[in-house]
């Protein structure tokens, strides 16, 4: 797609210094800008790029002042960070334009797909499944029965949604993502061995929900395993049965949220943290990478570090007497050592 600086700036309420007719048609990093390219300035570290980038266009804040002449034609919002991010999400949505039925797709009569929905190929539709308008699903995605998608929601391709799960509106699952599958749920019974408790509940996923590559949320036993509207989940992430995830709450890659905690809205939870079930987290907490939580968190805002984890100011001082630990053990054996001659 092409536009011109003033149409861009049209679109961020922002305003133009230099040519507004200059066209563009491809976004780039301000250190790596081509003739022809949309870029943005955020970061005082990368000023010196813009006297030099070849970038045809540069978003920058309304307060800029520049150092010397900048050969670009420049867009001037309230904030360059979060307009360039609504020019990506914008650039994004036009390659993902797509609409039609593919004739390789495979859709049960009984299920019904909203205007302007998008089915590739080899996609398989069960019975009275409901999709809504403008929603993408790419090609060899598996949507079980009973399941409902809301409009403009993105399935790309390799997603499995399992029967009677719930996807909100503006969804976006990346390739690999399974919902629904069954939860952990096996009884001992004699003999070492293990039943399987059928799980009987669904997933729901709320409004503006995305979830990364080859990510998993578990059906719940009974009732429903929820993610809350605006939850952000990184790649590789197990979530348990009967779990609950609240609202704008974000997770790295790596994690694992065993079966009925409820965590808070607001959270913030770094990669490879693994949390016990049936606890509970406050809103606002955030858990740092690596950390193991096998307790509750009832402290809203708490930051919490290590494993198992405590409070971050309390972990750091920790850290750093176990980094001293060899010199600390050395002088104690040499008090020791003293104490005991001077007792012979």
């Amino acid at each position: 797609m092409e536009f011109t600086a003033a149409q861009i700036a049209g679109f961020l309420n922002g305003t133009v210094e230099g040519n507004p007719e200059t066209k563009v048609f491809n976004l780039s990093k301000i250190d790596e800008g081509r003739p022809g390219t949309l870029t943005f300035l955020a970061n005082p570290k990368y000023t010196p790029f813009i006297y030099k980038t070849e970038a045809s266009v540069i978003v920058v804040n309304a307060d800029f002042i520049a150092a010397q002449p900048v050969a670009a034609t420049m867009i001037r919002v309230a904030d360059a960070y979060s307009s360039f991010a609504t020019l990506l999400e914008m650039f994004d949505q036009s390659k993902l334009s797509n609409t039609g039925i593919s004739t390789h797709a495979t859709i049960d009569p009984s299920s019904s797909l909203g205007e302007n929905a998008f089915v590739g190929d080899f996609t398989v539709i069960g019975k009275n499944a409901v999709i809504g308008k403008n929603v993408v699903i790419h090609p060899q995605v598996f949507i079980g029965n009973n399941v409902t998608i809301g409009d403009y929601s993105l399935l790309y391709p390799g997603v499995k949604v399992y029967h009677d799960c719930v996807i909100g509106t503006h969804c976006t699952l990346h390739s690999g993502v399974v919902i629904g599958s069954d939860g952990f749920g096996f009884a001992p019974v004699a003999g070492s061995n293990y039943q399987k408790i059928p799980q009987l509940g669904n997933v729901i996923l709320e409004n503006q929900v995305e979830i990364g590559s080859n990510s998993t949320i578990d059906r719940a036993t009974l009732g429903s395993t929820i993610i809350r509207q605006g939850v952000k989940l990184d790649n590789l992430i197990q979530v348990g049965h009967n779990a609950e995830i609240g609202e704008n709450t974000v997770i790295a890659a790596q994690s694992g949220i065993s079966g009925s905690t409820k965590i808070g809205k607001n959270c913030m939870i770094g990669g490879q943290v693994g949390i016990i079930g049936h606890i509970t987290i406050a809103d606002n907490v955030k858990i740092g990478a690596g950390s193991g939580i096998e307790a509750s968190i009832t402290k809203e805002g708490a930051i919490m570090l290590g494993a198992p984890a405590i409070e971050i100011s309390k972990a750091r001082r920790n850290f750093i007497h176990w980094r001293n630990l060899d010199e600390i053990v050395r002088k104690v054996y040499a008090i020791e050592k003293q104490l005991n001659k001077s007792h012979e």
